[in-house]
Order: structure tokens, then C-alpha cells, then sequence
């Protein structure tokens, strides 16, 4: 009985037959249908819409251009990530037979996030090469794949739980580091990116928040704890352990590699990212996030990170 109980545990969503049928295409969410045809109509093409020459090579030094090229790179390794993760999330969605506006909107957003990921790969090849991994290995703890795909498929995972931690908490993030980086850069063809992307991480957040607001209320108790300590694992094991900044991982020979590219490509005004900037922002994520999901019933606990404190 134990070994029969595993292996249905083990059991993926893909195992359940497919039911397509009564297909239902009708708006159910309007707030998120609206999302999907702002993203339609506001698609850009990073070949076309980023004026590349612009980019002067000549006013750089070798080692800035090092270090901005690093830091586009990891942008670029981030943004993949959700090349793969959106797809299963899809998968997630028809099997669940969820709303239709979900399903619309994730074509668009997998698109939005492919275009990320070839504009940050343009922006560090220009730069004088792509990087196609960390300069140590042991760095790809922080930067590699949160778990998101394997979370999609497995049915005891709430959908809720994956849209509060990845979208709710991980793309608010993503939208502060944009944020900041648009008005702070000098460089007009980093400065282009940055504004470009931001728009589209807007409607990411956006339809995080309205999908949650819209099932929150639907959860039981036992969902709504998972939701709890998925956010809790995004922020304190994945945010602050480095994903979207250097500076926040474990410091080790490794880290240190990419927090000096950071600095290097944060002094030429190409990007990058400066700690003694950055702590206030990432102390208003967490703040933040903590003030939106408490309605929620989700409680967020003090984190704590060794160049911060208690936040």
C-alpha cells in the first residue's frame, strides 16, 4: 500500500487524459484579458525599436566593457529561465481547464520573455561577446532554474502558490531592478532596454496581482499555507541568495567575480548594480510584498540577509 501511495504521489499532471471538450473562450477574467491585448498591441522588436548605434564602444574601457558584458549576459540567463517556465505554467493551465484568459495571456507573455532574452543576449554580444556561463560553477546556485517547471506538474502544488512566488514576488523584483536601472544608467542604448522591458514587466506584476485578487478568496486554509511558504522560499532562498543581484549572493571567489563586473559596468553607466544603492530597494520589495499579501492571509516573516539585516 506505502509503494502504490508513492507512486501516485509521483503522478505529473500530464498523466490525467486530456479533455479539451466543451472548449470555453469567453472572457472570465476581463482585467487579465485586458493584459493580453495590451501585450499584443505593444509588442517591440529589440533589431528595430533599440537604435544600436548609438552604443559607442570607444568611450568604455576594457575592463567596463568586461563587466557590462558579465552583467548582460546573467540578464540574459535570467530571462531564459522563463522561456521554459511559461510553457509549463501553459501545460498547467489547459490541463486545469482554468480560464481561458490565463492561457491567452501566457502565449503573449512566453514571447515577451523570449524577446528579453535575445535583447539582453544582443546587448552583451555588442558589448564584445555573449558570456554563456558564470566565471565559477558554484555561482549557478543563484542564478539557475528556481523550480517553477516541476512545481507546474505537479499536482500538489497549488497554481496559486506558483503565481504568488514566481509573478506576486519574483517579477516585483524584476520590476524594481528595471525600474531603478532605466533612470539610473547613462548609456542611451542601455537606458532604451531597460524602459522597454520595464513595459512589459508592468502587465507581468499586473496580471500576478489581479489573478491572485480574483482566487484568494477560494482558497482553503491548507492551500492558502502553501501559498505562504512558497513566497517565503522565493524571496528568502532565491531573491536573496543572489538571482536578480550579485551582490546578494553568498560571497564566496565566485561572487565576487560578478559583483566587481556589476561595479565595473554600473561605474561606465551600462548597467550593473551598486549594493550601497540598492539596500533601500530591495528593503521596499520585501515591505511591499509584505503590505499586499497580508489581506491575503498570507504572512510574510522578518527576513534576514548578512549585508542588510533584518528586513
Amino acid at each position: 500500500m506505502a509503494q502504490i501511495a508513492k507512486q501516485a504521489a509521483e503522478i505529473s499532471i500530464l498523466d490525467r487524459p486530456e479533455q479539451r471538450f466543451p472548449l470555453k473562450l469567453a472572457a472570465q477574467i476581463p482585467k487579465i484579458r485586458k493584459l493580453f491585448h495590451a501585450s499584443a498591441k505593444n509588442q517591440w522588436d529589440p533589431r528595430t525599436d533599440i537604435d544600436w548605434d548609438l552604443l559607442e564602444l570607444s568611450k568604455y574601457t576594457e575592463a567596463q566593457l568586461r563587466g557590462a558584458r558579465e552583467f548582460w549576459s546573467r540578464r540574459a540567463w535570467s530571462e531564459s529561465g522563463a522561456i521554459s517556465e511559461s510553457p509549463a505554467l501553459q501545460i498547467r493551465f489547459c490541463q486545469d481547464r482554468l480560464e481561458p484568459d490565463l492561457q491567452l495571456y501566457f502565449t503573449i507573455r512566453t514571447q515577451e520573455e523570449s524577446r528579453h532574452a535575445e535583447t539582453c543576449f544582443m546587448m552583451a554580444d555588442k558589448l564584445g561577446g555573449y558570456i554563456e556561463e558564470p566565471y565559477e560553477n558554484i555561482y549557478q546556485k543563484s542564478v539557475s532554474t528556481h523550480g517553477v517547471r516541476k512545481m507546474a506538474l505537479d499536482p500538489d502544488t497549488p497554481l496559486e502558490a506558483i503565481i504568488a512566488a514566481l509573478v506576486c514576488a519574483a517579477e516585483e523584483f524584476a520590476f524594481d531592478v528595471f525600474k531603478y536601472l532605466r533612470e539610473a544608467v547613462t548609456d542611451p542604448v542601455a537606458r532604451k532596454i531597460f524602459q522597454l522591458i520595464m513595459r512589459d514587466e508592468v502587465r507581468h506584476c499586473a496580471f500576478g496581482w489581479t489573478y491572485m485578487d480574483y482566487r484568494v478568496k477560494k482558497l482553503s486554509p491548507e492551500a492558502l499555507k502553501k501559498v505562504e511558504e512558497a513566497v517565503i522560499v522565493m524571496v528568502r532562498d532565491v531573491e536573496l541568495n543572489g538571482y536578480h543581484r550579485a551582490w546578494l549572493a553568498p560571497e564566496n571567489p565566485a561572487s565576487l567575480l560578478e559583483v566587481k563586473a556589476d561595479r565595473l559596468a554600473w561605474d561606465a553607466g551600462l548597467g550593473g548594480t551598486a549594493e550601497e544603492l540598492e539596500i533601500p530597494i530591495v528593503v521596499k520589495t520585501v515591505k511591499r510584498l509584505r503590505r499586499r499579501m497580508k489581506p491575503w492571509g498570507v504572512n510574510l516573516p522578518t527576513f534576514n540577509h548578512p549585508k542588510i539585516g533584518d528586513l
